[in-house]
């Protein structure tokens, strides 16, 4: 399938598609004309992608964990430990914001008018 019909069938972009691409995250081969041709199972790689993508992951670590959530005959401790630090990492994040949410309704309610 061509990349306009990938975009289609994911809702991803034709830019995103050709980022993931560049990232080493999605594989196609180009015809003679040069246009990319990628698998029918491209559709469910990028909705992994973007569902690492939207969980928090930035594409270096999608790089790094796809391998091993894509193939489930090499995965191993590694992946689920890398996983947990990419949780703590959100949760230190949402601990972050509740401090600063906190600090923000204090200001609010000084200023009430």
């Amino acid at each position: 399938m061509r990349i306009g019909e990938l975009a289609t069938a994911t809702g991803a972009s034709v830019r995103s598609l050709r980022y993931y691409e560049e990232q080493g995250l999605l594989r196609s081969e180009r015809s003679a004309s040069g246009q990319r041709h990628f698998p029918d199972s491209a559709v469910d790689r990028v909705d992994l992608i973007k569902a690492l993508l939207q969980a928090g992951l930035s594409s270096t670590t999608i790089a790094d964990v796809l391998p091993c959530i894509s193939d489930e005959s090499i995965r191993t401790p590694w992946l689920e430990q890398r996983l947990q630090q990419e949780l703590q990492r959100v949760d230190e994040q949402l601990a972050a914001l509740q401090t600063t949410r906190g600090v923000l309704s204090d200001v609010v309610a000084r200023y009430r008018v």
